[in-house]
Formats: structure tokens, sequence, C-alpha cells
């Protein structure tokens, strides 16, 4: 028996994100920054390192919330407005990580990676990553969709 080759392989569903977050852009609309968990950028030569970047963003849990929260775990369950608040937290963060590398000049962050904590009753967020300009330098890798207008 090789391992995984009995099983078949089932495509899964993407994860489900709350219907009234409208705002949710951190890995699509970074506004000409291609970001990546990755410590290059495949097709594209790194010309130049800006050095590290970082957003963070701390929220509040209102007390009706919290109690609410306090409730539904003795159920089980996700607790969804919790959920809505941390996504939201690494909406924040990774625009101004973004913003952070374009006032630096930069056009991609790479090696990014998202830190949460809890901070007594608050919750905390960071994205941090290393700023870059870079070039394309294989015209037959396709441009990531965060730098298609720019290629135009």
């Amino acid at each position: 028996m090789v391992f995984g080759k009995d099983r078949e392989h089932k495509p899964q569903e993407t994860a489900e994100i709350p219907s009234h977050l409208t705002d949710l852009h951190c890995f699509t609309e970074t506004e000409g920054v291609v970001t990546t968990t990755m410590m290059d950028l495949p097709g594209y030569r790194i010309e130049q390192v800006l050095g590290t970047v970082y957003g963070i963003t701390v929220r509040s849990r209102n007390i009706g919330a919290s109690f609410g929260m306090a409730l539904k775990s003795m159920a089980g369950g996700e607790l969804r407005w919790f959920t809505s608040m941390l996504y939201s937290c690494r909406n924040d963060s990774i625009s101004r990580v973004v913003d952070e590398c374009k006032k630096r000049g930069g056009n991609a962050i790479i090696c990014l990676r998202f830190d949460a904590g809890d901070m007594g009753g608050f919750a905390q967020t960071a994205a941090y990553g290393t700023a870059c300009r870079v070039v394309k330098i294989d015209e037959s890798v396709t441009v990531p969709p965060q730098l298609q207008a720019l290629a135009q």
C-alpha cells in the first residue's frame, strides 16, 4: 500500500467567508503589490530588498459579544462574531504592510507571515514580510493578478 494511493482525492470547498465581510482583500486587492509566503517570486528577479515591513492592528471585543461568545462556547460551534473580527484584523494588517511596502517604493512582499494573539480581551494580528522591488525575467511566467494592471 502506497500512502495516499488508496483514497480517492476529492477537491475541498474553499473556506467559508462570512457574507457580511465585503472588504476581504488581503490576498487579491493589494494595490499592485504582490504578496507571497515564498522566499522568492518565480519568474521575477529581486532587484532591491527594501527591508522588513509590518502592519499591526488590535481590536477589542465589546462586553455583549464577549458574554455571547462565552455562552456559545458552552454549547460548542463556531464563534462567528470572533471569526469576523479576526478576518477584519488580518485585512487591516495586510493593508498596513502593503502601505508600508509602497511607501518604500516596493512592488512585492516576500516571506509574508501572520501572527495573532489575545491580549487580555483584545485580539491582535500582525502581518510582516520583506518588502522588495521585483522585475520580470521570464516571459513565460504568467503575471500575478496584482501586477496585471501595471504590466499593460
